[in-house]
């Protein structure tokens, strides 16, 4: 395998590791985990410093209430305070409902997801301060849940349970927050575009002193017609420079 492939996999398997461990993980795991690598003192405090800055607390715990924002903090409370309706049970009781929710007892499923309701604001603290707020990632949580009570027949065990719906939890979350980088991601590239389109239409119209056709852009800036329509339009039409085709 190609090593800076190797490392990028290893990486994603640390962090999702340390996300398992409520965002911890020891330099010794870390190690372990790079020990094929044979990373240098200097590249492995690259991968501590990334780690920390993805809020996984390395050697000790990160705390996991400091990204959060005031209005966060203000729905959480609110938040947690909702569920503590929800009646309590022995660890037996939980087994006992867990299996039967594995055995696809609709009352058992709906119990066991009231009982996990707790974990979901838990895991969703761990991925704030990356661009979703602790409202959506509860959300995404909670849908997760949702849908893996439901598919808990294919486990074996019922100390399985937890461990499969935290990590169909924290898929969700991550998933969230790569989707909404993304969407940040295309709309900066749009919002590039059309400030370079609107820049030339704008030094163009300078020089001619007047508003420029599509043509005219095109044969001075390079642009295709697409590339100079399609900045019109998403400009909401705030490109003047740009003659409107009809005044061509």
């Amino acid at each position: 395998m190609n090593r800076e492939i190797e490392f990028g996999k290893t990486l994603e398997e640390v962090k999702h590791r340390a996300r398992a461990q409520q965002n911890f993980i020891t330099k010794k795991e870390v190690e372990e985990a790079f020990r094929t690598l044979s990373l240098s003192d200097e590249q492995m405090e690259m991968v501590y410093d990334y780690l920390r800055q993805n809020r996984i607390g390395v050697d000790e715990p990160a705390d996991a209430d400091a990204f959060l924002q005031e209005e966060e903090r203000s729905y959480l409370d609110s938040y947690l305070e909702a569920l503590e309706a929800i009646p309590a049970v022995t660890e037996g009781e939980r087994e006992a409902i867990t299996l039967s929710a594995m055995a696809g007892d609709a009352d058992a499923v709906r119990r066991l997801t009231e009982l996990m309701l707790p974990e979901v604001p838990q895991i969703a603290k761990l991925y704030t301060g990356q661009g979703v707020s602790l409202e959506d990632l509860i959300g995404e949580g909670n849908v997760a849940l949702t849908l893996g009570v439901t598919m808990l027949g294919a486990l074996e065990h019922a100390d399985e349970a937890q461990g499969m719906l935290g990590k169909m939890m924290m898929d969700a979350m991550e998933d969230c927050i790569a989707e909404n980088a993304a969407a940040k991601e295309s709309d900066q590239k749009i919002a590039d575009k059309v400030n370079k389109v609107a820049d030339a239409a704008n030094a163009l119209q300078e020089e001619m002193r007047r508003k420029v056709t599509v043509e005219e852009l095109m044969e001075e800036s390079g642009f295709s017609r697409k590339a100079i329509e399609d900045a019109v339009r998403v400009s909401g039409g705030k490109i003047e420079a740009v003659a409107a085709e009809e005044e061509s």
